[in-house]
This record gives structure tokens, sequence and C-alpha cells, in this order.
């Protein structure tokens, strides 16, 4: 089982990112997972940003909705996630995980009960 994030960098602000999330090896398949991402940035504790249902329902963060979309496409086993008006605050790691039947609760957690975590990418937004 593995989860491959990819798309971090270091953008200045007001730019745009587009993470991958690119999963392998899950059984059962993975539509049958909640997917989420999660950013940890230096000093602070991990928290949750967005979640996709199986069914496709989307969870944010009140400090990226409106900014940050994600999206699933099952075919290809990849979770996105599209950030446009990066601020600095947005700097971190940020790690996508896959909950198996999972509820996508993921705002305002660390999201430890997902059981499969990719090793995350780095986002640095400058000013």
């Amino acid at each position: 089982v593995q989860l491959q994030a990819s798309g971090g960098g270091l953008v200045q602000a007001g730019g745009s990112l587009n993470l991958s999330c690119i999963a392998s090896g899950f059984t059962p398949d993975l539509d049958s997972y909640a997917l989420g991402w999660f950013h940890q940035a230096p000093g602070k504790e991990r928290e949750g940003v967005s979640c996709v249902t199986r069914g496709s329902r989307t969870y944010y963060a009140d400090s990226v909705s409106g900014r940050f979309t994600i999206s699933r496409d099952n075919a290809k086993n990849t979770v996105y996630l599209q950030m446009n008006n990066l601020k600095p605050e947005d700097t971190a790691v940020y790690y996508c995980a896959a909950d198996l039947f999972g509820p996508c609760t993921v705002v305002g957690t660390t999201g430890t009960w997902f059981g499969s975590w990719g090793q995350g990418t780095l986002v640095t937004v400058s000013s």
C-alpha cells in the first residue's frame, strides 16, 4: 500500500499549485476510501485541509475554503488538491491520506485514524 504525493514547490503569494497523490496496492479499491489532504507547518501540529468522500462530497478547512479544490479520479487512483491564491501561511508539508469507509472528518483534526499516508510534498509560498 503506497501513496505518492507530488506537485509541491516554491510559488509567490497569489500563485497556484496542483498537488497530486497516486495510490497503489490498495485493497479494496481506492473508491472504498475517503481521501484527505493535511498539512504541517514548521513547529506546528498537523491539521486537516480538505477531504473527499467515496461519493465525491468535499470538505474544506475555513482557511482554504474558496481557494482550494479537492477532487478524485478513481480510474487513475489519484486524488488532487488544486491550490489557488496561495498565501504565505499556506507554507507547509502537505500529506495525502486514505481512510477505509471513512466519514471524511478532517477539519480541525490531525487525522490520526487515517490508515495510510503519503510521504509529503513541500509547499513554500513567498510573500
